[in-house]
């Protein structure tokens, strides 16, 4: 039988849409079978880019945002009139559970992409919620505090996924927008638990699906609730293993169990994983997350090693918060975990930093000051803390400057007691503890360089109470499990009051 010119044009403009995501497959994994997990994400499109588009959502669900957007792209340029490739490109630059949710210059591209979508007008209902949803992000954003717009964006989100109860994306995407929109200043995990609670039975219904696990491992991503995350955390980076974000995040789970050794595996196939796909930033977060568990288990040495290989590291853009936080952190662990208080006192600030990630560096030089006994250098890093509270305050930035308050606490402590006013410098640490212990860490951590409460239970030493001192380390240790100074400080502290 003939067959006709229009039936061969339409095979090889099939063929000619499926090459370049066999050659991105084969470039991404050098040949080896992409994996991302399963996802069926149904769309108003030409059934011939239904494949690319459940790729970009699954990229999306291990926070592969860069590669997400291309694949968008990709799909708008093959088909002009699919309004959920704009809504996909949009959605790319909305980064809900990373710090910011949103940069500065992407916001009038997001909004611009789903005006586009919005102009070329949605295949079906649930396609119109979604874009609707995602809207309320863009919609005066530099007027509506983010806080509001990510509360909206929950109500949104909530009202489609009760109206598509039976499609698999519309609860998942909901769950993340419940995880983005859970405060850190409440300790009930409310959110959090709501999220997990409608993700635990579609995990047992789609255990291929790579957004469940994921977004699970965050909902119990705190103290409380995370022994209950460890099955996802050892499932997850299986379902999605081309994805360096799927091979980091169960470390999260393992930090908080004090699960060094397990930790220490994850993030070195994570961040040998970015080194290839050249994502320097999850490079850097998992190089951060590995010198925090080399440190709390013992391994200095390795420590030590990651951090001439980030010296060695080029072009790195500390602007970019999670390049500049990591970058930062690294060797401020280091020092300060190992009490190399001279060291410490050395540490440089990032010039091009955000002011937050400035912090945590005028803060180790100010606790190496006030350990190393330079009070008159301590208080100009304490007036230095000051003013980027401020900052950040002004700037709306309510979290971090809660937390550089907490860090200016804590360097005034260390300088009352360098000046022999015991009774202030316990009032100083023990209300950056109770403060510190109030509010959860964001994901881009894997905790405080050393906590408040840790810390507490030293000075407390320093002034012979280790009866005292040992409640605190215990309350530390109930935190953050298996904490290498929290072990040692308990342990010393019991011995003493053994002794009396």
């Amino acid at each position: 039988m003939a067959i006709r010119e229009s039936d061969l044009w339409r095979l090889l403009f099939i063929i000619l849409l499926m090459l370049p995501s066999a050659a991105a497959q084969e470039a991404h994994n050098h040949g080896m079978p992409e994996r991302l997990g399963k996802v069926s994400f149904p769309t108003s499109c030409i059934p011939a880019v239904q494949e690319k588009f459940d790729r970009g959502v699954a990229l999306l669900h291990s926070l592969a945002y860069s590669a997400a957007e291309n694949t968008f792209q990709e799909i708008a340029q093959l088909d002009p009139q699919c309004a959920m490739a704009h809504w996909g490109m949009a959605i790319a630059y909305f980064h809900q559970l990373w710090d910011p949710p949103i940069a500065a210059a992407a916001i009038s591209t997001g909004r611009k992409e789903i005006q586009k979508a919005q102009q070329i007008g949605a295949g079906s209902e649930r396609e119109r919620q979604f874009i609707q949803a995602l809207g309320v992000i863009y919609e005066n954003a530099e007027t509506v505090p983010y806080r509001a717009r990510v509360s909206n964006y929950d109500h949104a989100m909530s009202e489609l996924a009760a109206a598509n109860k039976k499609d698999l994306e519309s609860q998942v995407f909901y769950a993340l927008a419940l995880l983005a929109n859970a405060s850190p200043a409440d300790k009930t995990h409310a959110k959090q638990k709501q999220a997990a609670d409608l993700l635990e039975p579609l995990d047992r219904a789609y255990p291929q699906h790579p957004g469940i696990p994921h977004y699970l491992i965050h909902a119990y991503d705190n103290a409380e609730l995370a022994p209950r995350g460890l099955a996802a955390a050892r499932v997850y980076s299986q379902i999605a293993a081309s994805a360096p974000h799927a091979l980091h995040m169960p470390s999260h789970i393992f930090t908080r169990l004090g699960l060094w050794e397990d930790s220490i595996a994850s993030n070195l196939a994570a961040r040998e994983t970015a080194h290839q796909q050249g994502d320097t930033g999850e490079e850097l977060h998992a190089m951060d997350y590995l010198v925090y568990a080399y440190l709390q288990s013992g391994h200095e040495k390795e420590a030590a090693q990651v951090i001439e290989q980030l010296e060695h590291m080029e072009h790195l853009k500390a602007a970019d918060f999670k390049v500049g936080y990591a970058s930062t952190a690294m060797p401020i662990r280091y020092a300060v975990e190992r009490g190399q208080w001279a060291e410490a006192a050395k540490i440089v600030a990032p010039t091009d930093a955000p002011p937050h990630v400035i912090a945590i560096a005028v803060w180790a030089r100010g606790m190496g000051m006030a350990r190393s006994g330079q009070a008159t250098q301590a208080r100009t890093e304490i007036d230095k803390l000051r003013q980027l509270e401020e900052q950040l305050r002004a700037s709306g930035n309510d979290y971090w400057a809660t937390q550089v308050g907490v860090m200016t606490g804590e360097v005034k402590a260390w300088l009352a007691q360098t000046n022999k006013k015991s009774e202030e410098a316990i009032s100083f640490l023990r209300a950056s503890a109770d403060e510190e212990d109030a509010i959860e860490k964001l994901p881009v951590t894997p905790g405080p360089i050393v906590p408040a409460r840790e810390q507490l239970g030293y000075l407390l030493l320093e002034q012979n109470h280790p009866s005292l001192a040992l409640k605190e380390f215990e309350t530390a240790l109930a935190n953050a499990p298996g904490r290498h100074g929290a072990v040692e400080g308990a342990a010393r502290a019991t011995q003493l009051t053994t002794r009396k």
